[in-house]
């Protein structure tokens, strides 16, 4: 174990805590609005447009069977449906209901205005050079645009 100074960490320790600060925000968020994180993951894709099963299952790292129960929830709720896909009759793709995109768009403001916050006493610089780096990291290892920048979907 090495010893920080002046609350300094290695940039393992900070990614990985950084990681359990937001999914706890998101979390709580996502219980004030009768959502589990997961659900509330699936209506924040969904909001860029509807996908197929197996695109769903790999954006947000979910077995079949996990998706499917999770897509027939969220169905019975009135979130979501399913539509025939028009470029495979075998398969459907997963659309937000508009009950759906109404939580989902109150959902997502909400918590992007509590992750935002997570960084308020950060200057205007610090925020683009945080912004940047975990950019590059994102970028780097493909991760999935499971979540869109704010501006992105208005």
């Amino acid at each position: 174990m090495s010893k920080h100074v002046d609350g300094q960490m290695g940039t393992v320790a900070a990614l990985v805590r950084s990681t359990f600060l937001v999914n706890a925000v998101y979390a709580d968020s996502a219980r004030e609005y009768g959502l589990t994180q997961q659900q509330g993951q699936l209506l924040c894709v969904l909001m860029a447009q509807p996908y197929g099963m197996s695109e769903l299952g790999a954006m947000l790292g979910l077995a079949k069977s996990s998706l499917t129960g999770m897509v027939d929830r969220s169905e019975r709720n009135g979130l979501v449906q399913r539509q025939p896909d028009p470029q495979d009759s075998r398969a459907v793709r997963v659309a937000l209901t508009k009950q759906g995109a109404k939580l989902a768009d109150a959902f997502y403001t909400e918590t992007c205005r509590r992750i935002d916050e997570l960084t308020s006493g950060f200057a205007p610089a610090e925020r683009d050079t945080l912004a940047a780096l975990l950019s590059r990291v994102v970028t780097d290892n493909k991760v999935p645009s499971v979540f869109m920048e704010p501006d992105s979907i208005r």
